[in-house]
C-alpha cells in the first residue's frame, strides 16, 4: 500500500497527538489488495507491512477466489532499519509522524525473526523474506538453516546508495563490490535478491557465462 502518512498501515488517533496503527483493520485492506493483484495477473504476491495474521488473511481470500496457486512471499522479517533511507526520500513514503518500530524488528533481536518466520509459514508463505540484506547476513542464514525453505534478501536502497556513492568518489571498485556482497548475500543462503543492482550484475553475469 501507499499511505500519505508514510506509515504501513490504517493509522488512529488514540489520545490527543497520539497515534497507533491498527492491526485487524489493515490486514483487511491488506487481504483485498492482494486480491485486487491476482485479479490483475500478479504471479506472486509480497506483503510487505509486518502486521500480523496478513499472510493467513492473504491465503484464505485468494483460495476463495480460485487463485490457490498464486504465492505468497512475506517480507516476514522486515527490520526498523536506516537503510531504507533513500528509497523513502525518493518515494517520498517517509512517516510524517513517528516511526516504524511499533511494527518493524528491532536490528538487535535475531530470535524474534525466526518465530515472525515460524508464524508465516504456519499462516501459508511460501517465500519468506529477510529485508535488508547485508546487515542481516547472520539472519539470513540461521532462517535458511532452521526453515529449508525459500528465502528471499532485500539489497535495499541504502546498500546500493553506499556502494554507488563510494564508487563515485573512486573509493571502490563499484563493480566488483556489488558482485561481493551479492555473492556475500547468497552464501549467507539467500534463494533469491532483490537488489538495484539487478541490471547491472545480470550484465556482468552473462559476460562470464
Amino acid at each position: 500500500e501507499y499511505t500519505s502518512h508514510g506509515h504501513c498501515g490504517i493509522v488512529k488517533e488514540v489520545a490527543p497527538g497520539k497515534y497507533e496503527i491498527v492491526n485487524d483493520e489493515t490486514v483487511e485492506l491488506l487481504a483485498k489488495e492482494a486480491l485486487s493483484h491476482a485479479e490483475a495477473g500478479a504471479d506472486m504476491v509480497a506483503p510487505s507491512d509486518m502486521m500480523d495474521g496478513r499472510v493467513s488473511a492473504i491465503r484464505k481470500i485468494l483460495d476463495e477466489n480460485g487463485f490457490q496457486n498464486v504465492p505468497i512471499m512475506s517480507y516476514a522479517a522486515k527490520y526498523a532499519s536506516g537503510f531504507y533511507g533513500p528509497f523513502r526520500e525518493a518515494a517520498e513514503s517517509a512517516p510524517k509522524f513517528g516511526d516504524r518500530k511499533s511494527h518493524q524488528m528491532d536490528p538487535a533481536n535475531s530470535d524474534e525473526a525466526l518465530r515472525e518466520i515460524a508464524l508465516d509459514l504456519q499462516e501459508g508463505a511460501d517465500i519468506v523474506m529477510v529485508k535488508p540484506a547485508l546487515a542481516y547476513l547472520d539472519v539470513i542464514y540461521r532462517v535458511k538453516q532452521e526453515f529449508k525453505v525459500p528465502v528471499a534478501a532485500y539489497q535495499v536502497s541504502g546498500e546500493y546508495s553506499m556502494i554507488k556513492a563510494a564508487a563515485l568518489n573512486g573509493w571502490i571498485d563499484e563493480q566488483r563490490i556489488m558482485l561481493e556482497t551479492l555473492t556475500a548475500i547468497k552464501r549467507a543462503g539467500a534463494d533469491l535478491i532483490l537488489t538495484y543492482f539487478a541490471k547491472d550484475a545480470a550484465k556482468v553475469l552473462k559476460q562470464q557465462i
